[in-house]
């Protein structure tokens, strides 16, 4: 069973070690991209290697996803969990696959899985 529910009217959700696996931050190559709508300032202080960065207000300021992760399953995150559920609702009432993630950044930090700040170096959460 997917973790992408279709139909339902709204986004699923899944843990960090769910969302390490489905983006292949877990050892495999994952199918999913891990999208960050935290702040840029938070963004720059941590986030996941691989992410895309698209703040919760750039998109609900109808802001695009990038086109090289239209189409693709989205894993959307934050610092703990409550912005990138609202971004994966918007989300999916414009029809992309989306889910957010339970605990966010602080979750993933937690669990032990890699943080990099802007120039690459281990990352924080801010």
């Amino acid at each position: 069973m997917s973790i992408f529910r279709r139909g339902t009217g709204g986004p699923g959700r899944v843990t960090v070690q769910q969302a390490a696996v489905r983006t292949g931050h877990a050892g495999s190559g994952g199918d999913a991209v891990l999208l960050d709508v935290r702040e840029p300032y938070e963004w720059q202080a941590g986030h996941a290697p691989r992410a895309v960065h698209l703040s919760l207000s750039a998109l609900t300021a109808g802001a695009g996803l990038p086109a090289h992760v239209q189409a693709r399953p989205l894993i959307v995150i934050c610092r703990s969990g409550n912005r990138s559920r609202q971004a994966a609702e918007l989300l999916v009432a414009r029809g992309a696959e989306a889910v957010d993630v339970i605990g966010g950044m602080r979750d993933w930090a937690g669990a032990g899985l890699p943080v990099v700040d802007a120039r690459g170096g281990n990352g924080t959460i801010a």
